[in-house]
């Protein structure tokens, strides 16, 4: 009598999806280190670096050496997206993050062991300068695998709604980043504009360095998690049908040169706006009166942009909704008329003969203007994960986003900070509101001469010539 085998057990099916929440953590989690460690060393190099970090007597000159350093890791960017864009579109987006997530918090942890000036003369600045140029390096390559991360998992429709995740990474790690910074000068009792030239208090010698060490923490959270990801569907189908290119870079700009151009500045008042509101406000906010700024002690400072941040926070999903239900092009080209706007309000609002200097400065009136200009902001970050890699098809889609997000980071942001300091010493905060009016302009022209990107097909070589069935 012939024994019948026993059925084979069923198998997994080998392309299990990934669990949403899973993806959500692992594109958000990057770009809040991300933005925790880029804005502990923008408030570093504000309150702290000046002083420890560079001499003189000159406090302008100072501070403008200290935002020089925070420049460098702009300089960085495109070269690190050109690096990790090579190897994420050549071997994938996952082993691609976790090489830029380590690049980037390793040299954080390293930034908050350095020697000062004071310890080892001027080999401290060209330490912190290379450290920062890291950085650089591994942020370079972060925004657009954990943006690339969210879009290519996303569901029919609700590309831009997906793609905010990793956006929100950016207030949360601002919060993260000033709640932490209060929270120490409080228990420290470090004021600014006391303790400045004491280099015997605490928060001077050790308090400063707990945030950047701290940062390996959240790294190690980080590298948890995107070890446990898959690579993404739109990649594996792109390997599948043979479509990578041994040379990204010089594929992107064959093919892709014109995309990267709208990209960048597309996305050069977004960088503006946030800089102006982030790194700049805080040395207008804290800054001495005889120099132009409001003589605000810098714990309360803190306050009032731990607070405006929560309304960057708030209006990044309601971005990503405008943008699935209106287009990335409409929803991107109103917020963008908002900006103007915005900018051209600087002296009616912020000026120091209007809101007032050191204890008599209007708070209140202060806290409003800063959470319209994040408001805007989370209406412009958050559909830009969405919109800049839906210009690229996916061969060279990690590397086309990363150049363009990192080249308008260098238009945009490494010098804002620095033109902004001297627009205000030179012009008052008219200038400064003028200089971001600018920007804006320019980002809605080549936003008007960009195609509408909600319906292109992921899947496509060729993004602009297909479009999904709706």
């Amino acid at each position: 009598m012939t024994q019948t085998a026993p059925p084979a057990p069923a198998k997994a099916p080998e392309n299990a999806p990934v669990p949403r929440s899973r993806v959500i953590i692992a594109s958000l989690v990057g770009t809040t280190i991300e933005f925790y460690d880029f804005y502990i060393y923008a408030t570093a190099a504000v309150a702290v670096f000046p002083a420890l970090f560079f001499i003189g007597s000159d406090d302008t000159a100072k501070l403008l050496a200290s935002m020089a350093t925070f420049g460098a890791a702009f300089i960085a960017r495109p070269i690190g997206s050109v690096l990790f864009g090579h190897y994420g579109d050549r071997i994938g987006r996952k082993a691609t993050l976790v090489g830029a997530l380590l690049t980037m918090g390793i040299a954080t942890f390293l930034i908050g062991c350095l020697p000062t000036y004071h310890q080892i003369a001027l080999w401290a600045p060209t330490m912190l300068t290379i450290l920062r140029f890291t950085q650089g390096l591994g942020l370079g390559g972060e925004w657009s695998g954990a943006a690339l991360l969210a879009t290519e998992y996303a569901e029919e429709g609700k590309r831009a709604r997906a793609a905010m995740w990793p956006q929100l990474g950016a207030p949360f790690g601002l919060i993260l980043a000033n709640g932490f910074m209060l929270f120490l000068t409080s228990v420290l009792d470090f004021d600014s504009a006391r303790d400045i030239a004491n280099y015997d208090h605490p928060f001077m010698v050790w308090g400063w360095r707990i945030p950047f060490i701290c940062s390996i923490v959240m790294v190690a959270l980080g590298l948890y998690v995107r070890l446990k990801l898959e690579e993404t569907p739109v990649f594996a189908k792109a390997l599948e049908n043979n479509e990578k290119v041994k040379t990204p870079i010089v594929e992107a700009f064959k093919t892709s040169w014109w995309p990267m151009v709208q990209g960048t500045f597309i996305m050069v008042s977004c960088y503006v706006l946030f800089y102006l509101m982030t790194a700049w406000i805080l040395s207008f906010g804290i800054g001495k009166t005889s120099a132009g700024g409001l003589g605000i002690a810098y714990h309360e400072f803190l306050v009032v942009q731990i607070i405006s941040i929560v309304f960057f926070a708030l209006f990044i999903p309601v971005s990503g909704w405008w943008a699935d239900k209106s287009g990335r092009k409409t929803q991107q080209l109103w917020t963008t008329v908002l900006m103007i706007v915005f900018g051209l309000s600087f002296k009616f609002f912020i000026a120091p003969e209007v809101v007032g200097t050191g204890e008599s400065a209007n708070i209140p009136q202060i806290v409003f203007f800063m959470s319209i200009g994040m408001a805007i902001m989370g209406l412009s970050f958050g559909s830009m994960s969405a919109y800049l890699p839906e210009l690229f098809p996916t061969n060279v889609r990690y590397t086309g986003s990363g150049v363009s997000y990192n080249v308008a980071s260098i238009l945009g942001a490494a010098l804002t900070p620095f033109v902004a300091v001297w627009l205000n010493a030179h012009g008052g905060v008219g200038a400064v509101g003028a200089y971001l009016a600018g920007a804006a302009a320019l980002s809605a022209l080549f936003m008007i001469l960009t195609h509408e990107t909600r319906d292109v097909d992921m899947y496509s070589k060729d993004p602009r010539g297909s479009v999904r069935s709706k």
